[in-house]
């Protein structure tokens, strides 16, 4: 009897798959005991280890945001972090236009699925899609355009699982999701061959997290309670260290896996300060030949605002362009994101120091929600002040791993 034939018997349920995180990891399955169903089904495609890992993580987040927010949302998964989420808040014309979705028709769930890419495409680039709602013609044309390796989503209308089913060659993962599973109170992981067990992260947020404001500036506008709710929900499901910055519905940038927090806040900022710049009069005037793929534009927003290329590689870039655009200088793009304000930043954790408040500063941040509960809070709450930032503790550690 094989080791996967012996743990067929003890779980009831079960779906094998081709292999694990990697090729050489067989076998490899996906299990259910004490009786329990598994709560997805398989419309499409063969999902992986890594989409389940992706899929599941992803659909809790979309759920809670859902729950918390009355507001149809999506993520776009890597990695088992998010690259982005979003609600659907209504897009101006520059984000349309930033986002290539000028002539497109946008459902709300369209639009949540639009932002939550749009953060931050480059690492979106193959990512797995959690959808809060049923997935209605709209978002499934949006996906269809899309390099991304599959989707959860509570149910598809039968267009919209049509225009999915053919994606990839036909081959494309389409899970539908029962809206309705409650996991078990606690969950366990195998590791080096032993079991760990914990209570799982039920922990609710909601407006409740915002309630024990400590800076001296407590006037917490609508959108920065949206945005801060959203962007903690966000960091409750990316790999500690985390931290989320978010503006107007939407998660613009994200710190995950660093070692120190101050790294998350600088990493997440860099990726914040990306997405302001492609948002720039002379990024959204770049003049691509008509043979440039949309990802190989997204590629070359990003290098032109990144800046610094040798010859061969600015002859390269200059390839795909009509014309010559000049450089896109330190001087305006400082200028540019001195305009960038009203953001909003979650911490997993407390900040020990108060240099993540300076770097947050830099890039547009207002409003604050940490944990709470360093030796430094004091220090970390003068500083919030001298920026006349709002800044709560809510009390709640969020570390996932």
């Amino acid at each position: 009897m094989s080791d996967l034939q012996r743990v067929q018997r003890v779980f009831e349920h079960h779906r094998d798959m081709k292999y694990g995180c990697n090729p050489n990891q067989k076998p490899a399955a996906i299990l259910m005991e004490e009786g329990r169903p598994l709560p997805f089904e398989i419309l499409n495609g063969s999902p992986g280890y890594i989409n389940y890992c992706d899929a599941l993580n992803a659909w809790q987040l979309v759920k809670e945001l859902r729950a918390a927010l009355g507001l149809p949302a999506a993520t776009s998964f890597k990695h088992v972090s998010p690259a982005g989420a979003a609600v659907a808040v209504d897009l101006d014309d520059t984000l349309k236009k930033v986002y290539e979705c000028e002539n497109m028709e946008l459902s709300p769930l369209a639009t949540a699925y639009i932002r939550a890419r749009g953060a931050d495409p480059m690492c979106s680039f193959g990512d797995f899609i959690a959808l809060s709602d049923k997935v209605d013609v709209p978002t499934a044309q949006v996906i269809a355009k899309a390099v991304s390796d599959g989707v959860i989503a509570p149910d598809y209308e039968p267009e919209a699982l049509e225009i999915l089913s053919r994606k990839k060659k036909g081959a494309y993962p389409v899970i539908r999701i029962d809206a309705n599973y409650a996991p078990p109170d606690l969950e366990y992981r195998d590791l080096f061959g032993v079991t760990l067990m914990q209570k799982r992260n039920d922990a609710v947020i909601d407006r409740a997290i915002l309630d024990h404001i400590v800076t001296r500036n407590k006037e917490l506008p609508e959108q920065a309670i949206i945005d801060l709710i959203a962007t903690t929900i966000a960091v409750k499901y990316t790999q500690s260290n985390s931290v989320g910055y978010g503006l107007n519905g939407q998660i613009i940038g994200l710190g995950a896996g660093q070692q120190s927090r101050v790294d998350c806040v600088k990493m997440a900022g860099r990726k914040v300060e990306t997405w302001y710049l492609r948002q720039h009069p002379k990024v959204l005037g770049l003049r691509f030949r008509p043979e440039v793929k949309a990802q190989e534009r997204i590629n070359a927003r990003v290098r032109y605002i990144e800046g610094d290329m040798t010859g061969p590689e600015r002859k390269a870039w200059l390839a795909g362009l009509e014309s010559d655009p000049g450089d896109l200088t330190r001087e305006e793009k400082a200028d540019w994101l001195a305009g960038l304000d009203g953001v909003s930043l979650s911490s997993d954790a407390f900040f020990p120091f108060r240099d993540n408040i300076d770097q947050a500063s830099k890039r547009g941040v207002r409003y604050i929600v940490v944990t709470g509960g360093s030796t430094r809070d004091e220090e970390v709450i003068a500083a919030a002040d001298e920026y006349h930032m709002v800044m709560a503790f809510s009390g709640i550690r969020l570390f996932h791993h």
